[in-house]
């Protein structure tokens, strides 16, 4: 179910528009609940750096684009999961960091989810991503 059949246009209690700049909405109500919390434990400006640390992220880059080769120093076990809901971390990108990570016979487990979360997903209460992520660190030693 994603957030649009979730909310949709879902008043808060109240049978018409207010108009005025309060939570009227089920989803700015969820939204501003999301904000405040987020707001208590990250500094903006921190997140503001991450952010773009993010946007210029490219381990390719260096390689000519050659994501194959840029992953060809990896040594580690990977675990991988994406959610087709998620606009940030699309699955198409994980899916090609997969391709490159077999295309190196690195061992590797990936799960893709239909998750109504987007980029929150992940943080979300998923137990399907859960159990994906216990399976993995279960197996580590093995």
């Amino acid at each position: 179910m994603r957030r649009a059949k979730r909310f949709g246009r879902l008043l808060r209690g109240r049978a018409g528009y207010g108009f005025s700049f309060e939570a009227e909405f089920e989803i700015e109500s969820y939204l501003r609940y999301q904000a405040e919390k987020f707001a208590k434990y990250f500094d903006a400006n921190t997140y503001l750096l991450i952010t773009r640390a993010l946007d210029y992220f490219d381990p390719a880059r260096p390689y000519g684009g050659d994501l194959v080769r840029a992953l060809a120093p990896a040594q580690a076990r990977f675990f991988l999961a994406s959610f087709t809901t998620d606009w940030r971390f699309a699955p198409a990108r994980s899916r090609e960091i997969v391709r490159a990570l077999l295309d190196n016979r690195r061992i590797l487990s990936y799960v893709e989810l239909d998750a109504p979360g987007g980029h929150d997903a992940f943080l979300m209460d998923d137990p399907r991503y859960h159990g994906a992520l216990r399976a993995y660190f279960d197996n580590i030693e093995r």
